[in-house]
């Protein structure tokens, strides 16, 4: 494996959500709360509009790592604290940005800090994940 260094970018992408991944993960997960799907609900309760699972974004945040991993088999903890809503727009959607870079090094394990990005706006706070290293 690489040399690491604290500061190290590892893994970037940007992924785009529609409306009809929300519906496909409400379907996956069970998680059929109106607020994924329909705008007049959103509207309802408050809310800017229809929002991405919570879990959803977690897990395409995650998932940023693994072609780096090699195996999501090496990931030892993960957490987050959700901070801002990303709102599904019915035409345009919405894009994730994620950026993983090293957080910290400790014998054999890395912890990666995750930014979670939603336009300007931090979705995901203290988004860390430890992950074993290769031998």
């Amino acid at each position: 494996m690489t040399v690491l260094t604290v500061g190290d970018v590892i893994a970037e992408r940007t992924v785009h959500l529609t409306r009809e991944a929300l519906v496909r993960y409400a379907g996956a997960s069970g998680d059929f709360n109106p607020i994924h799907y329909r705008d007049d609900v959103a509207t309802e309760v408050g809310l800017p509009g229809v929002l991405a699972h919570g879990m959803l974004t977690m897990g395409v945040a995650v998932e940023t790592l693994v072609p780096w991993l090699g195996d999501a088999g090496r990931i030892l903890e993960y957490g987050v604290r959700f901070t801002r809503p990303v709102v599904v727009d019915a035409r345009e959607g919405a894009d994730l940005t994620v950026s993983a870079k090293i957080g910290a090094l400790e014998e054999g394990v890395a912890r990666i800090d995750l930014t979670v990005t939603f336009g300007e706006t931090t979705v995901l706070g203290k988004a860390q994940v430890r992950v074993r290293l290769d031998e």
